[in-house]
């Protein structure tokens, strides 16, 4: 039998770190002083390489010497650090993997090998472990990209940022009947924000949910999660998991470990 894969949520804000400024936070995770997004998958595989990654590696007490793998979802500097990466790099025997979208920019970097990604196209990562790109909906000048994980037979999908979803990432998603969707939630549970465009509110969730359904994206298993949350345009965290329970909603925090 293959063991269950640990997740880390190391960090699930958006571009708002105030709160995270103001508060005393050195050495611990805060559920309403969030860090910038990023997702351990094991041991070895990271989602995103911003602003806090090595404080929240640091404080979630991972091994840095085991990272082989980072999946950049785009390149904002709160989720990519091109001097992290190289840190996360230094003194290992192999090159770290960096996953990207076919044609980003990327800027040469030491002890990084560079995988380009075309949508739809299944990457074996590592034996028990494959990766679809599935491009996403927000700024194009950063190169935004959302992933499809199938591992050891479960599938996660990791999509930030991003609004909706394209038709494309839709075609591609089709029947993939997922078992963890983590999605994009910047915006709070209102409607008229003008980040829409390139970002969910809990509003879109909800009328999003349905069509994932009903194509087959997710299904009753499912556990959506939601990260990427900005403190300023959201309630407080315990509030705000008081709101989403009844509607099957988890919404995720800094330090938060789930199991494929």
């Amino acid at each position: 039998m293959i063991d269950d894969i640990v997740c880390t949520f190391l960090g699930t804000c958006a571009r708002d770190f105030e709160a995270l400024e103001k508060a005393d936070c050195r050495g611990r995770f805060d559920k309403d002083a969030r860090r910038s997004s990023c997702l351990l998958i094991g041991d070895s595989l990271l989602v995103d390489c911003g602003t806090h990654v090595l404080d929240s590696l640091a404080i979630a007490g991972a091994d840095i010497s085991k990272i082989t793998d980072i999946f950049v979802t785009h390149f904002h500097d709160d989720h990519f650090n091109p001097e992290h990466a190289e840190r996360i790099a230094e003194g290992k025997t192999s090159p770290v993997r960096l996953w990207c979208r076919f044609d980003a920019e990327v800027p040469p970097l030491r002890g990084v090998e560079v995988m380009r990604m075309h949508e739809g196209v299944k990457y074996p990562v590592f034996p028990t472990l494959n990766a679809i790109s599935v491009y996403a909906n927000h700024d194009e000048t950063s190169f935004p990209n959302h992933f499809l994980f199938e591992v050891n037979g479960k599938k996660l999908f990791y999509g930030t940022d991003g609004a909706w979803m394209t038709e494309r990432a839709c075609v591609c998603l089709r029947g993939a009947d997922v078992d963890v969707f983590i999605t994009d939630a910047t915006c709070g549970d209102y409607a008229g924000d003008s980040r829409a465009t390139g970002h969910n509110s809990i509003p879109m969730i909800r009328l999003l949910l349905p069509s994932l359904r009903a194509n087959g994206i997710i299904s009753d298993k499912t556990r959506v999660m939601l990260t990427h949350i900005a403190p300023s345009l959201h309630k407080p965290h315990d509030e705000t998991v008081k709101l989403l329970r009844p509607e099957g909603l988890i919404v995720a925090y800094d330090g938060m470990r789930f199991t494929l």
